[in-house]
Protein backbone atom coordinates (compact mmCIF):
# COMPACT_ATOMS: atom_id res chain seq x y z
CA UNK A 1 0.00 0.00 0.00
CA UNK A 2 1.53 3.70 -1.14
CA UNK A 3 1.63 6.42 1.00
CA UNK A 4 0.41 10.07 -0.49
CA UNK A 5 3.16 12.47 0.01
CA UNK A 6 1.34 15.12 2.10
CA UNK A 7 0.59 18.17 -0.23
CA UNK A 8 1.15 21.80 1.62
CA UNK A 9 -0.03 24.53 -0.96
CA UNK A 10 1.33 28.40 0.52
CA UNK A 11 -0.73 31.15 -1.88
CA UNK A 12 1.19 34.32 -1.73
CA UNK A 13 5.39 34.92 -2.19
CA UNK A 14 5.24 38.02 0.25
CA UNK A 15 8.05 38.38 3.17
CA UNK A 16 5.80 35.59 4.85
CA UNK A 17 4.87 33.16 2.22
CA UNK A 18 8.57 32.89 0.24
CA UNK A 19 10.29 32.42 3.81
CA UNK A 20 7.83 29.44 4.74
CA UNK A 21 8.04 27.76 1.59
CA UNK A 22 11.82 28.14 1.74
CA UNK A 23 11.95 26.78 5.44
CA UNK A 24 9.20 23.84 4.02
CA UNK A 25 11.45 23.01 1.00
CA UNK A 26 14.40 22.88 3.26
CA UNK A 27 12.71 20.40 5.95
CA UNK A 28 10.41 18.42 4.35
CA UNK A 29 10.69 18.71 0.62
CA UNK A 30 14.32 18.12 0.60
CA UNK A 31 13.17 14.70 1.89
CA UNK A 32 10.72 14.18 0.21
CA UNK A 33 8.43 14.18 3.10
CA UNK A 34 5.87 16.80 1.63
CA UNK A 35 5.11 18.14 -1.15
CA UNK A 36 5.61 21.68 -0.81
CA UNK A 37 4.00 24.59 -3.94
CA UNK A 38 4.27 27.93 -3.63
CA UNK A 39 1.53 30.21 -6.16
CA UNK A 40 2.02 33.90 -6.90
CA UNK A 41 0.29 35.71 -9.57
CA UNK A 42 4.11 37.62 -10.12
CA UNK A 43 7.18 35.94 -11.43
CA UNK A 44 9.18 37.53 -8.84
CA UNK A 45 9.64 38.76 -5.42
CA UNK A 46 10.53 42.21 -3.65
CA UNK A 47 10.40 42.58 -0.27
CA UNK A 48 7.44 44.94 -0.08
CA UNK A 49 8.75 47.63 2.20
CA UNK A 50 11.03 48.70 -0.46
CA UNK A 51 8.13 49.10 -2.69
CA UNK A 52 8.65 53.41 -2.55
CA UNK A 53 12.39 52.43 -3.27
CA UNK A 54 10.91 50.92 -6.73
CA UNK A 55 9.07 53.60 -7.24
CA UNK A 56 11.20 56.09 -7.29
CA UNK A 57 14.27 54.10 -9.15
CA UNK A 58 16.11 53.89 -6.25
CA UNK A 59 15.73 50.14 -6.39
CA UNK A 60 15.55 48.19 -10.00
CA UNK A 61 13.20 45.10 -9.72
CA UNK A 62 14.77 43.12 -12.80
CA UNK A 63 17.93 43.46 -10.96
CA UNK A 64 17.13 43.22 -7.18
CA UNK A 65 14.24 41.10 -7.12
CA UNK A 66 14.02 37.12 -6.49
CA UNK A 67 12.68 34.74 -9.34
CA UNK A 68 10.49 32.29 -7.97
CA UNK A 69 10.99 29.89 -10.15
CA UNK A 70 14.80 29.91 -10.24
CA UNK A 71 14.48 30.29 -6.35
CA UNK A 72 12.25 27.15 -5.90
CA UNK A 73 14.58 24.72 -8.01
CA UNK A 74 17.40 25.65 -5.19
CA UNK A 75 15.30 25.28 -2.31
CA UNK A 76 13.10 21.90 -3.24
CA UNK A 77 9.75 23.45 -3.37
CA UNK A 78 7.58 24.06 -6.85
CA UNK A 79 6.29 27.06 -8.06
CA UNK A 80 2.86 27.91 -10.41
CA UNK A 81 2.22 31.13 -11.60
CA UNK A 82 -1.29 32.32 -11.18
CA UNK A 83 -4.23 33.77 -9.49
CA UNK A 84 -6.16 32.77 -6.55
CA UNK A 85 -9.53 32.99 -7.63
CA UNK A 86 -11.97 30.29 -5.26
CA UNK A 87 -11.91 27.49 -2.68
CA UNK A 88 -13.74 24.39 -2.34
CA UNK A 89 -13.40 23.33 1.28
CA UNK A 90 -14.92 19.77 0.99
CA UNK A 91 -12.62 18.66 -2.00
CA UNK A 92 -9.67 20.56 -0.26
CA UNK A 93 -8.76 22.52 -3.74
CA UNK A 94 -8.22 25.66 -4.67
CA UNK A 95 -8.71 27.32 -8.38
CA UNK A 96 -6.45 29.16 -10.53
CA UNK A 97 -7.83 32.13 -12.96
CA UNK A 98 -6.98 31.55 -16.89
CA UNK A 99 -3.26 32.49 -17.33
CA UNK A 100 -3.16 35.39 -20.58
CA UNK A 101 -0.50 37.62 -21.71
CA UNK A 102 0.15 40.55 -22.10
CA UNK A 103 -2.21 41.18 -25.36
CA UNK A 104 -4.79 39.12 -23.86
CA UNK A 105 -3.74 35.59 -25.39
CA UNK A 106 -4.56 32.72 -23.26
CA UNK A 107 -1.49 30.85 -21.69
CA UNK A 108 -2.93 28.44 -19.54
CA UNK A 109 -6.99 27.80 -18.84
CA UNK A 110 -8.79 27.85 -15.22
CA UNK A 111 -6.76 24.98 -13.11
CA UNK A 112 -7.87 23.43 -9.71
CA UNK A 113 -4.77 22.55 -7.26
CA UNK A 114 -5.08 19.88 -4.63
CA UNK A 115 -3.94 20.32 -0.97
CA UNK A 116 -4.10 18.67 2.03
CA UNK A 117 -3.00 21.53 3.83
CA UNK A 118 -3.30 25.07 2.63
CA UNK A 119 -1.41 28.48 3.81
CA UNK A 120 -2.88 31.89 2.56
CA UNK A 121 -0.30 34.68 2.48
CA UNK A 122 -2.07 36.84 -0.24
CA UNK A 123 -1.32 40.37 1.83
CA UNK A 124 -3.12 43.28 1.64
CA UNK A 125 -4.27 45.79 -0.82
CA UNK A 126 -4.31 49.77 -0.27
CA UNK A 127 -7.55 50.41 1.14
CA UNK A 128 -9.24 53.71 -0.62
CA UNK A 129 -12.50 53.48 2.02
CA UNK A 130 -15.01 54.40 -1.19
CA UNK A 131 -13.57 57.62 -1.85
CA UNK A 132 -14.97 58.92 -5.03
CA UNK A 133 -12.05 59.50 -7.63
CA UNK A 134 -9.36 57.64 -5.94
CA UNK A 135 -9.40 54.57 -8.45
CA UNK A 136 -9.18 56.95 -11.70
CA UNK A 137 -6.64 59.46 -10.59
CA UNK A 138 -4.38 57.83 -8.12
CA UNK A 139 -1.21 55.80 -8.06
CA UNK A 140 -0.93 53.38 -5.26
CA UNK A 141 1.80 51.27 -4.22
CA UNK A 142 0.62 47.50 -3.70
CA UNK A 143 2.76 45.72 -6.56
CA UNK A 144 5.67 46.17 -8.06
CA UNK A 145 4.02 46.61 -11.28
CA UNK A 146 2.72 49.69 -9.72
CA UNK A 147 5.12 51.08 -8.03
CA UNK A 148 6.73 50.46 -11.93
CA UNK A 149 4.41 52.61 -13.12
CA UNK A 150 4.75 55.23 -10.83
CA UNK A 151 8.04 55.80 -11.82
CA UNK A 152 7.65 55.55 -15.27
CA UNK A 153 5.33 58.45 -14.27
CA UNK A 154 7.62 60.54 -12.43
CA UNK A 155 10.53 60.16 -15.16
CA UNK A 156 8.28 61.43 -17.43
CA UNK A 157 7.67 64.16 -15.28
CA UNK A 158 11.09 65.00 -14.43
CA UNK A 159 11.85 64.97 -18.28
CA UNK A 160 9.15 67.45 -18.96
CA UNK A 161 10.45 70.11 -16.40
CA UNK A 162 14.27 69.53 -17.60
CA UNK A 163 13.42 70.19 -21.40
CA UNK A 164 10.27 73.16 -20.59
CA UNK A 165 11.77 76.64 -20.83
CA UNK A 166 9.72 77.44 -18.04
CA UNK A 167 12.55 77.33 -14.93
CA UNK A 168 10.40 78.37 -13.01
CA UNK A 169 7.72 75.43 -13.44
CA UNK A 170 7.73 73.08 -10.24
CA UNK A 171 5.93 69.30 -10.13
CA UNK A 172 3.83 68.98 -7.14
CA UNK A 173 3.38 65.52 -5.97
CA UNK A 174 0.52 64.80 -3.43
CA UNK A 175 0.54 61.47 -1.31
CA UNK A 176 -2.45 60.53 0.81
CA UNK A 177 -1.66 58.90 4.20
CA UNK A 178 1.26 59.64 6.46
CA UNK A 179 1.84 56.24 7.66
CA UNK A 180 5.39 54.17 6.70
CA UNK A 181 5.07 54.39 3.02
CA UNK A 182 3.96 58.10 2.57
CA UNK A 183 6.52 59.34 5.30
CA UNK A 184 9.39 57.58 3.06
CA UNK A 185 8.29 58.14 -0.01
CA UNK A 186 8.17 61.72 0.27
CA UNK A 187 12.19 61.68 1.61
CA UNK A 188 13.06 59.38 -1.13
CA UNK A 189 11.72 61.67 -3.91
CA UNK A 190 14.18 64.45 -2.94
CA UNK A 191 16.45 61.68 -2.72
CA UNK A 192 16.26 61.38 -6.45
CA UNK A 193 15.09 64.47 -7.64
CA UNK A 194 18.94 65.65 -6.92
CA UNK A 195 20.48 62.25 -8.20
CA UNK A 196 19.00 63.68 -11.79
CA UNK A 197 21.66 65.82 -12.37
CA UNK A 198 24.52 63.30 -12.35
CA UNK A 199 22.50 62.08 -15.50
CA UNK A 200 22.09 64.75 -17.64
CA UNK A 201 18.94 66.61 -15.81
CA UNK A 202 20.90 69.19 -14.87
CA UNK A 203 18.19 71.86 -14.85
CA UNK A 204 16.20 69.42 -12.30
CA UNK A 205 16.66 69.93 -8.48
CA UNK A 206 14.43 69.69 -5.21
CA UNK A 207 13.87 72.88 -5.45
CA UNK A 208 11.48 71.98 -8.43
CA UNK A 209 9.89 69.52 -6.21
CA UNK A 210 6.67 69.91 -4.54
CA UNK A 211 5.05 67.19 -2.03
CA UNK A 212 2.00 67.66 -0.30
CA UNK A 213 1.86 64.30 2.57
CA UNK A 214 -1.77 64.39 3.97
CA UNK A 215 -2.60 62.72 7.27
CA UNK A 216 -6.25 62.50 8.23
CA UNK A 217 -5.31 61.69 11.70
CA UNK A 218 -3.63 64.40 14.38
CA UNK A 219 -0.64 63.44 13.64
CA UNK A 220 1.72 61.40 10.77
CA UNK A 221 2.99 57.93 11.74
CA UNK A 222 0.30 57.63 13.88
CA UNK A 223 0.73 53.79 14.53
CA UNK A 224 4.46 54.42 15.96
CA UNK A 225 5.51 56.41 19.47
CA UNK A 226 5.12 60.24 19.40
CA UNK A 227 8.62 60.78 19.52
CA UNK A 228 9.29 58.96 16.47
CA UNK A 229 6.38 60.51 14.21
CA UNK A 230 7.56 64.28 16.01
CA UNK A 231 11.02 63.22 14.73
CA UNK A 232 10.20 62.03 10.90
CA UNK A 233 8.22 65.33 10.83
CA UNK A 234 10.87 67.64 11.75
CA UNK A 235 13.10 65.99 9.00
CA UNK A 236 10.53 66.28 6.06
CA UNK A 237 9.75 69.87 6.94
CA UNK A 238 13.59 70.93 6.80
CA UNK A 239 13.91 68.92 3.14
CA UNK A 240 10.63 71.28 2.31
CA UNK A 241 7.97 68.54 2.75
CA UNK A 242 4.34 70.51 3.02
CA UNK A 243 2.84 68.04 5.96
CA UNK A 244 -0.33 68.55 6.51
CA UNK A 245 -2.49 67.12 9.09
CA UNK A 246 -5.77 66.81 10.34
CA UNK A 247 -6.52 66.79 6.96
CA UNK A 248 -9.19 64.74 4.77
CA UNK A 249 -10.19 64.60 1.94
CA UNK A 250 -13.40 63.41 0.50
CA UNK A 251 -12.47 62.95 -3.25
CA UNK A 252 -9.66 62.71 -5.90
CA UNK A 253 -9.81 64.51 -9.29
CA UNK A 254 -7.91 65.53 -12.38
CA UNK A 255 -6.59 68.54 -10.95
CA UNK A 256 -5.41 67.54 -7.30
CA UNK A 257 -7.33 66.44 -3.97
CA UNK A 258 -10.47 67.83 -2.50
CA UNK A 259 -10.33 68.29 1.18
CA UNK A 260 -13.45 67.80 3.79
CA UNK A 261 -13.43 71.61 3.80
CA UNK A 262 -13.59 71.90 -0.01
CA UNK A 263 -10.08 73.15 -0.61
CA UNK A 264 -7.97 71.91 -3.89
CA UNK A 265 -4.84 70.39 -3.16
CA UNK A 266 -3.23 70.28 -6.78
CA UNK A 267 -1.39 67.78 -7.73
CA UNK A 268 0.57 66.57 -10.97
CA UNK A 269 0.43 63.42 -9.12
CA UNK A 270 -1.34 62.07 -7.18
CA UNK A 271 -0.32 58.71 -4.01
CA UNK A 272 -3.02 56.80 -2.38
CA UNK A 273 -1.32 55.10 0.89
CA UNK A 274 -3.83 55.68 3.42
CA UNK A 275 -4.23 52.31 4.95
CA UNK A 276 -4.77 48.80 4.00
CA UNK A 277 -7.00 46.24 4.08
CA UNK A 278 -7.21 42.23 2.33
CA UNK A 279 -8.29 41.49 -0.75
CA UNK A 280 -12.24 42.13 -1.27
CA UNK A 281 -12.38 38.61 -3.31
CA UNK A 282 -11.61 37.11 -0.07
CA UNK A 283 -14.67 38.38 0.98
CA UNK A 284 -16.57 37.35 -2.06
CA UNK A 285 -15.62 33.44 -0.83
CA UNK A 286 -18.47 33.55 1.61
CA UNK A 287 -16.02 31.06 3.69
CA UNK A 288 -14.10 32.79 6.45
CA UNK A 289 -14.89 34.84 9.28
CA UNK A 290 -13.35 38.47 8.88
CA UNK A 291 -12.62 41.86 10.44
CA UNK A 292 -14.49 45.10 8.61
CA UNK A 293 -10.57 44.97 6.69
CA UNK A 294 -11.32 41.88 5.18
CA UNK A 295 -8.81 40.36 7.67
CA UNK A 296 -9.13 36.13 8.24
CA UNK A 297 -9.89 35.71 11.47
CA UNK A 298 -7.43 33.14 12.81
CA UNK A 299 -7.10 30.67 16.12
CA UNK A 300 -4.28 31.00 18.49
CA UNK A 301 -2.29 28.42 15.89
CA UNK A 302 -3.03 30.49 13.30
CA UNK A 303 -5.71 27.96 12.17
CA UNK A 304 -8.85 30.21 10.06
CA UNK A 305 -11.63 29.57 12.73
CA UNK A 306 -13.39 27.94 10.04
CA UNK A 307 -10.77 24.77 8.96
CA UNK A 308 -8.07 23.67 10.73
CA UNK A 309 -6.26 22.88 7.71
CA UNK A 310 -5.97 26.50 6.33
CA UNK A 311 -4.06 28.44 7.83
CA UNK A 312 -3.15 32.09 7.58
CA UNK A 313 -0.48 34.98 8.05
CA UNK A 314 0.82 38.41 6.86
CA UNK A 315 -1.34 41.50 6.21
CA UNK A 316 -4.39 39.36 5.29
CA UNK A 317 -3.98 37.52 8.76
CA UNK A 318 -6.48 38.90 11.92
CA UNK A 319 -4.44 37.54 15.10
CA UNK A 320 -6.12 38.99 18.21
CA UNK A 321 -3.21 39.39 20.77
CA UNK A 322 -4.13 39.61 24.91
CA UNK A 323 -4.77 43.25 25.14
CA UNK A 324 -7.59 42.79 22.19
CA UNK A 325 -5.53 43.84 19.70
CA UNK A 326 -4.91 42.79 16.32
CA UNK A 327 -1.21 42.11 15.29
CA UNK A 328 -0.15 44.85 13.19
CA UNK A 329 0.06 44.74 9.42
CA UNK A 330 4.53 44.94 9.34
CA UNK A 331 6.98 42.34 7.48
CA UNK A 332 8.30 41.51 11.06
CA UNK A 333 4.55 40.29 11.71
CA UNK A 334 4.34 37.94 8.57
CA UNK A 335 8.34 36.73 9.37
CA UNK A 336 7.48 35.60 13.15
CA UNK A 337 3.98 34.63 11.60
CA UNK A 338 5.69 32.13 8.97
CA UNK A 339 8.07 30.80 11.54
CA UNK A 340 4.64 29.50 13.56
CA UNK A 341 3.72 28.16 10.91
CA UNK A 342 6.60 26.29 9.76
CA UNK A 343 6.69 24.61 13.04
CA UNK A 344 2.71 23.77 13.45
CA UNK A 345 2.65 21.80 9.78
CA UNK A 346 5.96 20.05 10.86
CA UNK A 347 4.36 19.51 14.30
CA UNK A 348 0.76 18.26 12.24
CA UNK A 349 2.48 16.10 10.15
CA UNK A 350 4.29 14.41 12.96
CA UNK A 351 1.07 14.40 14.85
CA UNK A 352 2.41 16.39 18.10
CA UNK A 353 1.26 19.38 19.74
CA UNK A 354 0.71 22.67 17.84
CA UNK A 355 2.80 25.72 19.42
CA UNK A 356 0.61 28.93 20.00
CA UNK A 357 1.25 32.05 18.19
CA UNK A 358 2.72 35.12 20.46
CA UNK A 359 3.84 38.17 18.87
CA UNK A 360 7.09 39.70 19.79
CA UNK A 361 7.62 43.79 19.02
CA UNK A 362 10.95 44.65 18.20
CA UNK A 363 10.14 48.27 17.27
CA UNK A 364 9.69 50.52 14.18
CA UNK A 365 12.05 51.94 11.85
CA UNK A 366 11.32 54.87 9.56
CA UNK A 367 13.81 55.32 6.78
CA UNK A 368 13.82 58.96 5.48
CA UNK A 369 16.05 58.03 2.38
CA UNK A 370 19.77 59.01 2.66
CA UNK A 371 18.98 61.88 4.93
CA UNK A 372 17.84 60.29 8.34
CA UNK A 373 16.31 56.97 9.89
CA UNK A 374 14.62 57.08 13.01
CA UNK A 375 12.70 54.82 15.06
CA UNK A 376 12.39 52.70 18.48
CA UNK A 377 13.74 49.23 19.59
CA UNK A 378 12.14 47.02 21.89
CA UNK A 379 14.45 46.53 25.30
CA UNK A 380 14.60 42.25 25.60
CA UNK A 381 14.30 42.30 29.32
CA UNK A 382 11.66 44.94 29.87
CA UNK A 383 8.57 46.14 27.80
CA UNK A 384 10.37 49.40 27.38
CA UNK A 385 11.52 51.02 24.20
CA UNK A 386 14.13 53.20 23.61
CA UNK A 387 14.55 55.47 20.57
CA UNK A 388 17.02 55.55 18.11
CA UNK A 389 17.99 57.51 14.87
CA UNK A 390 21.20 58.46 12.32
CA UNK A 391 23.57 55.35 11.27
CA UNK A 392 22.66 53.37 14.07
CA UNK A 393 19.00 53.45 13.56
CA UNK A 394 20.08 53.08 9.50
CA UNK A 395 22.04 50.10 9.94
CA UNK A 396 19.40 48.42 11.87
CA UNK A 397 16.88 48.94 8.84
CA UNK A 398 19.39 47.99 6.62
CA UNK A 399 19.59 44.83 8.85
CA UNK A 400 16.07 44.24 8.79
CA UNK A 401 16.10 43.50 5.18
CA UNK A 402 19.28 41.26 5.32
CA UNK A 403 17.57 39.10 7.51
CA UNK A 404 14.85 38.96 5.82
CA UNK A 405 17.49 37.58 2.64
CA UNK A 406 19.29 35.36 4.92
CA UNK A 407 15.97 33.74 5.56
CA UNK A 408 15.02 32.95 1.84
CA UNK A 409 18.76 32.60 0.60
CA UNK A 410 20.54 31.71 3.93
CA UNK A 411 23.82 33.27 5.17
CA UNK A 412 26.44 32.58 3.04
CA UNK A 413 24.66 33.65 -0.22
CA UNK A 414 23.02 36.85 1.34
CA UNK A 415 26.66 37.81 2.06
CA UNK A 416 27.56 37.20 -1.66
CA UNK A 417 24.53 39.49 -2.40
CA UNK A 418 25.89 42.21 -0.28
CA UNK A 419 29.56 42.01 -2.00
CA UNK A 420 27.82 41.88 -5.29
CA UNK A 421 25.74 45.56 -4.57
CA UNK A 422 29.16 47.14 -3.92
CA UNK A 423 30.53 45.80 -7.06
CA UNK A 424 27.27 46.73 -9.13
CA UNK A 425 27.23 50.67 -7.48
CA UNK A 426 30.62 51.21 -8.57
CA UNK A 427 29.06 49.97 -12.51
CA UNK A 428 25.18 50.93 -12.62
CA UNK A 429 23.52 53.99 -12.03
CA UNK A 430 22.61 55.10 -8.63
CA UNK A 431 18.79 54.94 -10.05
CA UNK A 432 16.51 53.34 -13.19
CA UNK A 433 16.87 55.55 -15.66
CA UNK A 434 14.07 53.38 -17.77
Amino acid sequence: MSITTPKIVIIGGGAGGLELATQLGHKLGKKNRADILLIDKNRTHIWKPLLHEVATGSIDPDLDGVVYSAHAAKHHYNFQLGTFSNLDQNNKTITLSALSDELGHNILPERTVRYDYLVLGIGSVSNDFNTPGIKDHCYLLDSTQQAERFQHALLDSFTRLHQDDNQQQALDIAIVGGGATGVELSAELYHVSELLKLYGLTNMSSKRLHIHLIEAGPRILPALPERIAQSAKRELLNLGVNVLENTQVKEGTSKGFITKDDELINADIMVWAAGVKAPDFIKDLGIFELTRSNQIQVNQFLQSSVNDDIFVIGDCCAFTQEDGKLVPPRAQSAHQMAQCVEKNLIATLKQQPLAKFEYNDHGSLVNLSRYSTVGSLMGNLTSNSFFIEGKIARFMYISLYRMHQRAIHGSAKTFALWISEKVLRVVRPKMKLH
